[in-house]
């Protein structure tokens, strides 16, 4: 997968708040009616697009990140 090293810090062996933290930062995301900063997005299959691709297809997008640990 391309970009591994913005992955790999997220790949973490436990859910401790001393690993994590500097992952979290919440005051830096765009308020709310503000347009999100453009960001690669990639596929399980290996496939990459970017979020401005998305969002000029349609009128709301939606971006929801989540975590299987």
């Amino acid at each position: 997968m391309p970009n591994a090293d913005l992955i790999s810090p997220y790949n973490y062996d436990s859910f401790l708040a001393d690993e994590v933290i500097s992952l979290l930062d919440a005051y830096a995301s765009p308020p709310l009616g503000q347009t999100a900063p453009d960001f690669p997005l990639y596929a399980l299959t290996g496939g990459e697009t970017m979020l401005s691709q998305i969002w000029s297809s349609h009128s709301y997008t939606v971006v929801e990140f989540g975590s299987f640990t």
